[in-house]
């Protein structure tokens, strides 16, 4: 057995264990400094791979001067800039994501994506752009995604998307548009999401979704409609989600949903429907059919006058009460003896013999 001694507690060179260790971790605090690569708060972030590069700016870094050559993805956000140099995007030509929400920025200059023709997703949430400059997209074939959410555009010009061939995604919710130009989307024949949303749209243009023949989503939720016309829907064989609650609908054509047999979801809660057309709902929401509405509907929060006038409604509600949200919160405004009463309590009701015999529900 070996007997302790105070040299047995030093370390190879000497030193006590315990300034070895303190000297240790002030090299490890010192030795980035010699090397000269202390981070600087201002500067992006990088990460390289064999892809390319990826740069990240967040506060509290600055806008940089200079990019990596093989940037292919860049975000720029929350640095509350109102100008982007018009050669920002200089010498970063494989760029494929470029995301610039919550700056700030008021404008673009005309050939701002010009040097980026291989860009797919472009991101512009919640800035204060007003319009864009035509020809922005002269070179932007390629370009999948382009989100303007949250801007201050009050109109928009079909000259200001020329140049976009592959659209499959577009948002332009939470602006405040009015109207939309006929002809808009011609161009767009790979559009699949639409999002409009929450603007102050009052009326739509018949042609609106001639163009793209593959919508499977179209948010129109939270404008001021008025009426759903029939023919506006007709062209989309694939629409698979349409949201149209927080409207101020008080019509629906007969027709509206027509052709839409591949519908999976529907939401017209809170307007003021009180009635829909007989047929209304002949060709979605079918039982045993392909598409059968399996998201689920919603057509709550409005006036419903639960009369004769809603027998067509009240054997469709009862086929697929299974899928209905909001049950609870779909009442009658009147007549007077049944006011308050869910909807689908009176559809249950007062169903047809023969419908109720179809789903193995009681009339």
């Amino acid at each position: 057995m070996s007997s302790w001694s105070p040299e047995q507690n030093q370390s190879p060179g000497g030193l006590d264990p315990h300034l070895s260790r303190t000297l240790f971790l002030l090299l490890l605090i010192v030795a980035p400094s010699a090397q000269g690569v202390i981070p600087n708060p201002e500067a992006c972030q990088v990460f390289q791979s064999d892809n390319g590069s990826s740069v990240n700016c967040y506060p509290p870094a600055k806008v940089p001067l200079q990019l990596p050559a093989d940037t292919i993805f860049l975000s720029v956000e929350f640095l509350n800039v109102t100008q982007l140099p018009p050669d920002f995007l200089q010498g970063v030509s494989n760029l494929q994501e470029l995301h610039l929400s919550s700056n700030g920025l008021e404008s673009l200059a005309d050939k701002f994506l010009l040097p980026v023709p291989q860009l797919k997703v472009l991101d512009l949430t919640r800035n204060a752009l007003s319009r864009l400059p035509a020809g922005l997209f002269q070179v932007s074939a390629a370009l999948h995604t382009l989100v303007l959410k949250e801007n201050q555009l009050q109109g928009l010009e079909a000259s200001w998307l020329l140049g976009l061939k592959a659209l499959g995604h577009l948002d332009l919710s939470g602006n405040r548009l009015r109207t939309l130009p006929p002809g808009l989307l011609s161009n767009f024949t790979d559009l699949r999401i639409l999002d409009l949303g929450n603007n102050q749209l009052e009326t739509l243009s018949p042609d609106l979704l001639r163009g793209p023949l593959k919508l499977e989503r179209l948010h129109l939720e939270g404008n001021r409609l008025r009426a759903l016309e029939k023919g506006l829907l007709a062209p989309q064989p694939n629409l698979r989600h349409l949201f149209l609650s927080d409207n101020q609908l008080a019509a629906v054509a007969a027709g509206a949903f027509q052709g839409l047999k591949q519908l999976d979801m529907l939401d017209l809660s809170n307007n003021s429907l009180t009635s829909v057309p007989k047929g209304l709902w002949a060709s979605v929401g079918r039982p045993g059919a392909a598409w059968d509405m399996k998201d689920g509907f919603d057509i709550s929060r409005n006036p419903w006058v639960c009369d004769q006038n809603l027998d067509d409604l009240y054997q469709w509600l009862v086929a697929n009460k299974d899928k209905m949200f909001s049950s609870n919160a779909t009442h009658c405004a009147e007549p007077m003896a049944v006011k308050g009463h869910t909807l689908l309590a009176v559809a249950m009701s007062r169903a047809k013999p023969e419908a109720g015999a179809e789903t193995g529900v009681a009339a």
